[in-house]
């Protein structure tokens, strides 16, 4: 396969140019607009610049599993990543419906190579219900032997579906690549889908919540930027553990920088009828946690500060350190779900130093894309214990669900 990029003034341009020197069959496998550089960038026009193959052994080559989501099936649609397209609803449908191969269509007219995307996506329609069979549902049936195009169709809607849910692109083609030996006659879709689902349930591990289960008491802090929601999501698991597993708690905030932190968490102290002691540096934290010897879990919410500035850092630093030996530690990283990915990997490299940690991730109600779950998870390798889903306490927080978000991330119902 010869591989060359091309440049226009416009997209169109830039695809004809590919077109005249490739043929009518080029590859269009990327399409990146270049915007202008310098002082004067702004006066000027951008140009696009299109990654554009052509398969010279036509179409006996085997196409690698990086290519095969920006690679488009000749008189077909052509799907780049800047392309919109959404992923057909995993509506609830009979288990033992299979997907069918699709019979060789004959050589297609001009006018139907510029086919309406929605059509494309209807005829996939049977992956969705494949979804639900595969995942929810055992099947007794013999799999099918889809057509090579059908697997490069599902493979790229599921590229696609990933990226749409802001899975970052470098950790949707390590995937991709690893079930690359699947793509062979033989393997039907739901094979194939079903290795994703594997390898994905094995990123994300299994959480990790709090336990009571040695030295008395555990000491349970809670990090985190600030406006994350770290009382509120202290407040629910300390009322899960006061009221569900019927456990001796106490608190302790740390948290003096914010207006009326204290006065919040006294508020839950109160309703839960638990002890409450308000330390304002990190030398007073051995002896408050000593007043509560006979605790079995001690919750301390500590001042939210912003991943720039250092001299809180430095803080937070001293207050995870001074903890005694003598007590067992915990320490969990509360991030927020809607926070940009940029935002996460910045928060992440300022307490990469400060402790072991896991992490929390609150309000998943307020978004509908979980990539950042686990982009987060595999940047930072470190395993996520709750999510929380709403205001509500002590309902919205529940252990980390890995096959749900899993499901979801795949295009699954939410």
């Amino acid at each position: 396969m010869t591989i060359n990029k091309f440049t226009g003034k416009t997209k169109e341009e830039a695809i004809e140019c590919a077109k005249q020197a490739f043929g009518p069959n080029a590859v269009i496998m990327n399409i990146k607009e270049i915007k202008p550089k310098g002082l004067f960038g702004i006066f000027k026009s951008s140009t696009y610049e299109v990654t554009a193959a052509m398969d010279e052994k036509k179409q006996t080559q085997t196409i690698t599993t990086s290519q095969l989501a920006r690679t488009t099936l000749p008189g077909k649609i052509d799907y780049k990543a800047d392309e919109e397209i959404k992923m057909p609803s995993f509506a609830p449908k009979s288990a033992s419906e299979t997907l069918k191969p699709t019979p060789a269509p004959a050589a297609p007219k001009a006018a139907e190579q510029t086919s309406d995307i929605e059509q494309e996506i209807k005829e996939l329609d049977s992956i969705a219900k494949m979804m639900e069979s595969t995942f929810d549902k055992p099947q007794n049936k013999e799999p099918s032997k889809p057509q090579s195009a059908q697997e490069l169709k599902f493979v790229r809607i599921l590229y696609k579906t990933l990226l749409d849910n802001e899975v970052d692109e470098k950790y949707i083609n390590q995937i991709l690549d690893e079930i690359e030996k699947f793509l062979r006659p033989g393997n039907s879709l739901d094979v194939i889908l079903s290795n994703v689902y594997q390898k994905l349930i094995l990123r994300f591990g299994q959480p990790e919540t709090i336990k009571v289960n040695g030295k008395k008491p555990r000491v349970v802090f809670f990090v985190g930027p600030t406006g994350v929601g770290k009382t509120t999501t202290i407040a629910k698991i300390a009322s899960k553990f006061k009221v569900n597993y019927n456990k001796n708690i106490a608190f302790i905030t740390a948290d003096t920088y914010r207006i009326a932190a204290t006065d919040q968490l006294r508020t839950f102290a109160n309703i839960l009828d638990t002890p409450l002691s308000v330390i304002y540096t990190a030398t007073e934290l051995n002896s408050a946690v000593a007043e509560y010897e006979q605790a079995d879990v001690i919750f301390v919410d500590t001042a939210g500060f912003s991943h720039k500035n250092e001299t809180q850092r430095n803080d937070m630093r001293a207050l995870l350190a001074g903890l005694s030996p003598e007590y067992e530690k915990s320490v969990y990283l509360v991030l927020s779900a809607t926070t940009k990915y940029r935002d996460l990997i910045s928060i992440i490299d300022s307490y990469k130093d400060i402790d072991d940690y896991k992490l929390i991730f609150t309000k998943l109600d307020e978004t509908s894309s979980y990539g950042n779950l686990l982009n987060i998870k595999l940047y930072s390798d470190a395993g996520i214990s709750y999510v929380t889903n709403g205001q509500n306490v002590p309902d919205d927080i529940e252990v980390f669900d890995t096959q749900k978000i899993v499901k979801q991330l795949l295009g699954g119902r939410q």
